[in-house]
């Protein structure tokens, strides 16, 4: 675990379903971990309450925190019978005084989590990062039912978050996050 910022934690793990290191995090005064997975080393600090997800499909470790995920309503049905979970919707003041947004592009429970308190962004699966690729890029094309379609939306709803809100870093759920300059980086990819 690598504290990106102060009282934010980031750390990786391997998701077995999809071969692939993903991110997770921590904020710590909060007690809310975002799209969990088991860290490695647990320090004795590390005592979660409340687990927030960016899209249905990042429960991952969440139930074995001890937690029920609070999940967009959209994306409710993909945890039914998995175990207890709660539902917000876009726009509701979830634990942490994080906000969660619409992005609804790339499917429909594609959500961010503004962060006041950290200057933060979380991010689903719209945008990524991924190893040996400079700066940030959308989910690739083979992810997408109608990749130009979904580019499209990525952009008006990502656009739309930059105008209303502030931040400096992003959080992502694939690849490293984006510390201290968050919104230019995100104004960049959304130009190409």
């Amino acid at each position: 675990m690598e504290e990106i910022a102060l009282g934010l934690w980031h750390w990786t793990a391997l998701r077995e379903t999809i071969g692939k290191e993903v991110s997770s995090y921590y904020l710590a005064a909060e007690r809310v971990v975002i799209d969990p997975m088991l860290p490695a080393d647990r320090p004795d600090w590390f005592r979660p309450e409340h687990a927030i997800l960016t899209c249905r499909h990042h429960s991952r470790d969440t139930w074995n925190l001890g937690l029920a995920p609070w999940v967009v309503e959209q994306g409710a049905h993909e945890l039914d019978g998995r175990g207890q979970f709660r539902t917000y919707a876009w726009g509701d003041e979830l634990p942490g005084g994080i906000v969660a947004c619409e992005v609804d592009a790339l499917s429909p429970d594609e959500t961010a989590l503004h962060i006041p308190a950290h200057r933060a962004l979380a991010v689903g699966d719209g945008v990524v990062r991924w190893e040996g690729i400079a700066g940030l890029t959308f989910v690739p094309d083979f992810l997408m039912d109608d990749p130009e379609e979904t580019r499209a939306g990525l952009r008006r709803a990502y656009g739309s978050l930059l105008d209303e809100l502030e931040f400096d870093h992003l959080l992502l759920a694939h690849g490293n996050p984006v510390v201290g300059d968050a919104e230019e980086q995100l104004r960049a990819l959304l130009q190409v």
